[in-house]
């Protein structure tokens, strides 16, 4: 049974598209029936293009991407979601709608990489380096044994993982 994973932040632009990105291509290296989403309370109706460059030079699909309201992920036909992953601090202190089936909720908050001060290739550093610390926990999560675990072991361990 595939495990559903919704990722959020505010603008749905950047953090959250970077985690989406490197789930689903992760997922799909090791095998694993884990498939992402990604959503925004207050989406931007853009995805960032330094998110977009990096996660093609990472080797991942981005011709699918859009900026999506995560209203679409309580909908009676949107898929069932066994984990809620916030990315962003202002995301993580919203009001969340409830979701349906009540999904285990972690924040695993990034610095927003679209703040970056400078120009075009401090802005793509910083683009990276939040797709590589998005990818190591991406990557823990896959590793975790998830369709054995009980929603409280895995609440426990997200968040032992949130730490790290």
């Amino acid at each position: 049974m595939t495990t559903n994973v919704l990722i959020l932040c505010t603008h749905n632009s950047a953090r959250s598209v970077l985690s989406e990105g490197m789930l689903n291509h992760l997922a799909r290296q090791f095998g694993r029936d884990v498939h992402a989403y990604s959503a925004g309370s207050s989406p931007s109706g853009r995805i960032n293009p330094f998110a977009i460059e990096v996660l093609r030079n990472a080797g991942v699909d981005t011709g699918n991407f859009r900026s999506k309201n995560w209203d679409e992920f309580v909908a009676a036909d949107a898929p069932r979601m066994r984990i809620v992953i916030t990315v962003c601090d202002s995301a993580a202190e919203e009001a969340c709608p409830y979701w349906p089936g009540s999904p285990v909720k972690v924040h695993w908050g990034h610095p927003d990489p679209s703040n970056t001060e400078g120009g075009d290739d401090k802005k793509r550093l910083a683009f990276e380096l939040t797709r590589q610390a998005i990818a190591y926990r991406m990557l823990q999560l896959l590793l975790l044994p998830i369709d054995e675990m009980s929603d409280a072991e895995l609440q426990e361990t997200l968040q032992r993982l949130a730490g790290s």
